[in-house]
């Protein structure tokens, strides 16, 4: 089959084109969001929550600092997974509390249950559901004055087992909401982004294949900050859609030196995420020249924004088509195409459907075979 035939394909390529779309779904509803987040914004005692499953918690790690950095209110990134067994330990009722739910389908069992566990255990929380599903049962939550949804592209409901444009879609929306107060200013940003990164696939995608050739059977994505929760992500999607085959770990630049190195063997594709912040690049630097005095992985890549001198990789896939850098915040999404591209040749070099890897059905689009419990705080909620 041509690559071009896979859904998996068409929405990795797809996504520049979209980020557009969702920029003009948020700008469009500015005002409704301002006042919705205000209340947040505006109150000392604020907390807010981004939580899903998977890759849909992923989202939050990548997006929750940034929020925080951009608005002053205290963020955590938390799983749906997490509150709906252990409700008590991840929200604070004497906080005044957004829970941010991030959902392709809306329809996960832990997408659902988390929600009605969170409002029985604080019924004042607060709860802004971002989903890509008109269809789903997220979405089709009746309408109250503690809850508002943010609908996406139907063509962010990603066909393919693997979350890809759903991931950086949601994505944007959060950033974006971030920054509501220069959202007019923000359109430039997007459509960079948007440029380079569809530039990025028409140039390395050759190359991204020929990598995919090679015989690593481990792979270790690093990333600072931000883009430490798109090594986690990266890492997921490769190990997706290789249905194990290539066992994947995540970390820091500068946690990975703290015995994690250890992994690191003949087989190993070593993939670095690097800040677009000088700052924080000296010590990734520092981290990437010590790989090769102390391991020998049997590759390494780097995802960068710019080529910059004194690295030692066999390849850099870069985005320095313009004088100026993609914007911090966004630079995120363009970086994890790279690895989702690169997820996807990997799927076809080692036999499996990218668009259906799991070879045994032990995973699915929609997670299932999850039974959920009726927990006491909903049981308090009745009485």
């Amino acid at each position: 089959m041509n690559t071009t035939e896979y859904y998996t394909y068409k929405e990795i390529f797809q996504q520049p084109e979209l980020w557009v779309r969702v920029f003009d779904i948020v700008k469009n509803q500015k005002e409704d969001l301002t006042k919705y987040i205000q209340q947040f914004l505006q109150t000392a005692n604020s907390e807010i929550i981004f939580t899903g499953a998977g890759s849909s918690f992923f989202i939050g790690e990548m997006v929750a600092g940034i929020f925080q950095d951009q608005t002053g209110v205290s963020c955590r990134a938390i799983s749906t997974t997490e509150i709906v067994t252990h409700p008590s330990y991840h929200i604070n009722k004497k906080k005044h509390t957004l829970m941010v739910s991030f959902a392709r389908s809306g329809n996960s069992p832990e997408s659902l249950a988390s929600v009605e566990i969170a409002s029985a255990f604080a019924p004042n929380i607060h709860h802004l559901f971002i989903s890509c599903n008109a269809e789903g049962a997220l979405a089709k939550k009746p309408k109250t004055d503690h809850s508002y949804l943010i609908l996406l592209p139907e063509e962010t409901n990603d066909k393919s087992l693997a979350m890809t444009s759903s991931v950086t879609s949601m994505a944007l929306v959060a950033l974006l909401i971030g920054q509501l107060d220069k959202i007019e200013t923000l359109d430039q940003n997007i459509k960079q982004a948007a440029e380079l990164t569809d530039k990025m696939l028409q140039n390395f995608s050759s190359d991204l294949q020929e990598i995919a050739q090679i015989d690593f059977n481990r792979a270790v994505f690093l990333g600072s900050g931000p883009m430490q929760g798109v090594a986690r992500e990266a890492h997921l999607k490769l190990q997706e859609l290789t249905d194990g085959k290539v066992i994947s770990k995540f970390d820091s630049f500068l946690g990975f030196r703290h015995g994690p190195k250890a992994v690191v063997d003949k087989k190993t594709l070593m993939v670095y995420f690097f800040s677009n912040d000088d700052y924080v690049r000296k010590y990734e630097k520092d981290l990437v020249n010590s790989m090769k005095e102390s391991s020998s992985p049997i590759y390494s890549l780097g995802v960068i924004d710019k080529k910059f001198p004194g690295l030692v990789l066999e390849k850099e896939i870069h985005f320095g088509y313009s004088d100026s850098p993609i914007e911090e915040s966004f630079w995120m999404m363009s970086s994890l195409v790279v690895i989702q591209l690169l997820a996807f040749y990997k799927s076809l070099a080692l036999g499996f459907n990218p668009d259906s890897p799991s070879t045994n059905g032990s995973i699915h689009r929609v997670v299932q075979g999850v039974n959920i419990y009726q927990h006491s705080h909903q049981k308090e909620g009745q009485k």
